[in-house]
């Protein structure tokens, strides 16, 4: 959708996002996306889910390190 269109329809705008993303347009690249709370909402989940693990893993591993002689006795 251009970018007039998005400005002079964005009732209509507003409901095709409900359904799926809407790209917006000007002078023919893309601009924007426009999408519903719940497709943003999952993207934060999938972007903060990301983030952490490296994080707890990274501690994971230097907890392993720090404390090899104790993890070793207690697999025993």
């Amino acid at each position: 959708m251009s970018a007039t269109d998005a400005k002079n329809k964005f009732g209509q705008l507003l409901e095709m996002a409900r359904t799926e993303p809407v790209r917006i347009q000007k002078n023919g690249r893309d601009v924007g996306v426009l999408v519903s709370p719940e497709q943003f909402a999952a993207m934060e989940n999938q972007s903060a889910a990301r983030k952490v693990r490296p994080a707890i893993e990274d501690l994971m591993q230097r907890s392993m390190s720090r404390r090899k002689s104790l993890y070793e006795a207690l697999a025993k």
